[in-house]
């Protein structure tokens, strides 16, 4: 018998950058990136655009067009861009991925060309994903609009879009080109997408970075107030946590059964199926923050003043802490309907042993393999008595 073993190593590298108005003529940060020694007619650019951008920014593709014709050198405007619908409608319909596709090809593009994709961060996977399959990889640029996507959706390596029934069932690892975050496209957010997107920044400074959750703890109602100076340092920080994980953690692309920047995520995947997707990704996320660190409270993993700290913070950035959902089948486990089910679709998507992430402190996050039903009974049952408490008092 015969073997031959192949090893080779790949070393990945993009800019996350931080700029304003993007495609302004005086800012060539844009022209600058896709220009190469590829002809400008080889770098086709397609747009992808997330509808609520557009409706929120309704001469987008007439400036982008106006950008171009100042940077005509740098690259070639494919002339029709992709409109897509935000949230999970991007990623719960298959077909957004083929018109993309279809754009593609018509447009006869190569893999030196680029999809451009600027929207929240499900239009972003989305397009990710086709571009990541289109000749086996067309460079990919994302231009993130939502807070969650440029503090983390946009930030990573993973594309991604739903399909039978689950979170990310289809999906890639595939570093993008570059990530370009325009501060100005915040000001037009609604209430919620600005607030979505705190709370996986409050997820990366629990199981990481004790400093940064005091910020958000001194500056919580200032971000709720919308103030952008903290919300710029917060989505600065946050991208930079998720980035030096991805780098220095040697697992980038998921090969084993860990995920410690889903921390929260479980439930939160779950809450958004079990809600048809009502709760945004961010609203989602906190819910399972305050599930998961309730539970860490109740198993002794962290103190009373810790917890109350941590909820703290959430109530202060705006969350609603509780839905029925979190609490539907709990003597259920392995229905579909119960939120305990997400812990095994969670184990599946990773594959191997069930791992989650529970706290062991601010800033410190642990490991674990196996959760006590009942403990997530009763952590549910005191979210819910402390929402409903909330919602007496504030009467």
């Amino acid at each position: 018998m015969k073997f031959i073993k192949q090893k080779f190593s790949i070393t990945f590298q993009y800019p996350v950058a931080f700029t304003e108005a993007l495609f302004q003529p005086e800012n060539p940060i844009f022209a600058d990136l896709v220009h190469s020694d590829v002809k400008a007619a080889g770098r086709k650019v397609l747009f992808v655009l997330d509808e609520g951008l557009v409706e929120h920014h309704p001469g987008l593709f007439e400036q982008i067009k106006h950008y171009h014709s100042r940077f005509k050198d740098s690259f070639s405007l494919v002339p029709d861009p992709i409109l897509l619908p935000g949230g999970e409608a991007a990623k719960n319909d298959r077909s957004h991925v083929h018109e993309i596709l279809d754009a593609i090809n018509k447009a006869n593009m190569d893999r030196h060309s680029y999809v451009a994709v600027a929207g929240g961060g499900a239009v972003i996977d989305t397009a990710g994903y086709a571009a990541s399959v289109a000749h086996r990889g067309i460079r990919l640029i994302r231009i993130p609009t939502t807070v969650l996507a440029q503090n983390d959706a946009a930030v990573g390596v993973k594309n991604g879009v739903n399909a039978y029934g689950k979170k990310n069932f289809l999906g890639t690892f595939d570093p993008p080109y570059a990530v370009l975050n325009d501060s100005q496209f915040l000001v037009s957010l609604d209430e919620r997408d600005w607030r979505s997107g705190i709370s996986e920044a409050v997820k990366v400074a629990l199981i990481k970075d004790a400093s940064f959750f005091d910020f958000l703890e001194d500056h919580a109602q200032k971000l709720n107030d919308r103030d952008m100076e903290s919300m710029k340092t917060l989505i600065y920080r946050c991208a930079e946590l998720h980035l030096e994980h991805i780098s220095t953690s040697g697992d980038p692309f998921e090969t084993g059964s860990s995920r410690p920047l889903d921390f929260g995520h479980w439930s939160a995947h779950k809450l958004e199926q079990l809600t048809r997707y009502d709760l945004r990704h961010g609203e989602a996320v906190a819910i399972g923050i305050a599930l998961d660190t309730t539970y860490s409270y109740l198993a002794g993993m962290i103190s009373k003043s810790d917890w109350q700290r941590i909820i703290k913070v959430l109530k202060a950035a705006g969350f609603l802490l509780y839905v029925p959902e979190l609490k539907q089948k709990l003597d259920a486990p392995s229905d579909e309907d119960s939120i305990f089910n997400g812990l095994e679709e969670f184990r599946e998507h990773l594959g191997g042993e069930l791992t989650i992430m529970l706290l062991n402190g601010i800033g410190k996050g642990i490991e674990v393999h196996e959760v006590d039903y009942e403990l997530y009974r009763k952590a549910a049952d005191k979210i819910q008595k402390m929402e409903s408490e909330t919602v007496t008092s504030d009467r």
